[in-house]
């Protein structure tokens, strides 16, 4: 039985991100939200394109203003009014000035923008009341980033600030890496879709809605292969055209050492090389991972929050890295204070469901009430986090500080 640290490990050194040609294709910018970057974006463009105003104002000469003070106003000739996409027609000199808006090109032998709230106009005359600092207010081109420089590093992902970053930069498309593909199945003869009518001993397979819907929020796409009955031929077959078809197969179900869990034999049966077979956590022991040629495979527990945990805590990286996100594809693991007192057997890496909660701008985590079984899907709904007691702690009291993993 490994332990999650090595289990993490061993999952995370076997991923080959997506780097090939193959993997590589060009999408609208409009559509690449949540892609993932494939090559560094340069621009032949310099940001900001022109030396432009930061502030309403006049655009001057330092030289002309420095002594400007209330008392004693410096006077300026006005030559024009400078709009925002106006070219300007004149050139500064001693003496002169050019009414200028934020984002307007600043005209030639200006070097500085007085804010207007420090002058007056009368006709073509403006008095300025107090000296600015030399080229105050003025964006000069290049200040933001230089043409040709790396504008964006491969292997992030695109969200609204990085689609902005590459339309100003006059990109239509962008190359990114495709979507992974995740094959989602469950396994048990007790298992049947929510449409159908319950009969003794029957329950409904929530796992592929789970599992499906974390998997999609990720940005991967999803091959649903419904259930599969304990049949070792069947299973055989689902597992043979899941692995054909999908970067990463997951199956719920069968991978325990009951008489119909069929699973792991199977694998071996079919060329997989099974790195482990349990992982020393509470709950999600059962925990099956193997590689092979051009797949990943995760066996999970077929109970509901076994499955969900052990996915939070070691399919959804890695989805992220294997699509070829460069970093941030950990999870996301917080120390605050437990407003619940947390208890364990301390045998175990032992995860606790919950909600954060921010007061006074601290997080507090507070336990899900209700039933604590690996079976009871119900008190996992409206929980954001997972507390986790690391082998050896048996209590976290109330107001004790306690890491968390962050869903």
């Amino acid at each position: 039985m490994l332990s999650v640290r090595d289990a993490e490990a061993t999952i995370l050194n076997a991923i080959q991100p997506l780097d090939n040609q193959q993997d590589i294709e060009f999408v609208d910018l409009l559509m690449a939200n949540n892609r993932i970057l494939a090559t560094p974006v340069t621009s032949s463009l310099d940001f900001p394109h022109w030396d432009n105003s930061a502030m309403d104002g006049y655009a001057v000469r330092y030289a002309d203003v420095q002594q400007a003070r209330a008392d004693k106003p410096i006077i300026l000739t006005v030559l024009e009014e400078i709009r925002a996409g106006y070219q300007p027609q004149v050139t500064i000199k001693p003496g002169e000035a050019a009414r200028i808006v934020t984002g307007a090109v600043m005209p030639t032998g200006a070097d500085t923008v007085i804010m207007q709230e420090r002058t007056y106009q009368e006709e073509n005359r403006v008095f300025i009341f107090a000296a600015p600092q030399p080229e105050e207010f003025v964006r000069r081109k290049g200040d933001f980033y230089q043409a040709g420089k790396e504008l964006l590093p491969a292997g992030i992902s695109l969200t609204a600030s990085e689609i902005g970053v590459l339309a100003a930069a006059g990109r239509e498309q962008v190359c990114v890496f495709r979507r992974p593909r995740m094959a989602i199945f469950s396994s048990g003869n007790e298992l049947v879709m929510p449409e159908e009518m319950l009969k003794p001993g029957q329950i409904v397979d929530s796992n592929q809605y789970a599992l499906a819907t974390l998997v999609r929020e990720l940005g991967a796409e999803v091959l649903l292969l419904g259930i599969v009955k304990d049949d070792p031929t069947a299973l055989k077959e689902i597992i043979d055209y899941a692995l054909a078809n999908a970067d990463i197969v997951l199956s719920t179900g069968g991978v325990s050492v009951g008489d119909y869990d069929y699973i792991d034999k199977i694998l071996v049966s079919l060329g997989a090389k099974v790195h482990f077979r349990s992982v020393q956590m509470r709950p999600g022991t059962p925990l099956t991972f193997a590689t092979f040629p051009n797949s990943l495979y995760f066996g999970l527990r077929g109970n509901p929050v076994s499955a969900l945990v052990t996915y939070w805590r070691f399919v959804q990286p890695t989805v992220k890295k294997l699509a070829g996100l460069s970093k941030g594809w950990e999870g996301k693991f917080l120390k605050v204070r437990s407003h619940s007192e947390l208890q364990s057997n301390g045998k175990m890496e032992t995860y606790i469901w919950g909600k954060l909660h921010l007061l006074n701008g601290v997080y507090q985590f507070h336990k899900a009430e209700g039933n604590y079984s690996s079976g009871n899907l119900i008190n996992l709904a409206q929980t954001n986090a997972l507390a986790v007691l690391p082998v050896g702690q048996t209590l976290v009291y109330s107001s004790e500080e306690v890491f968390v993993l962050q869903l």
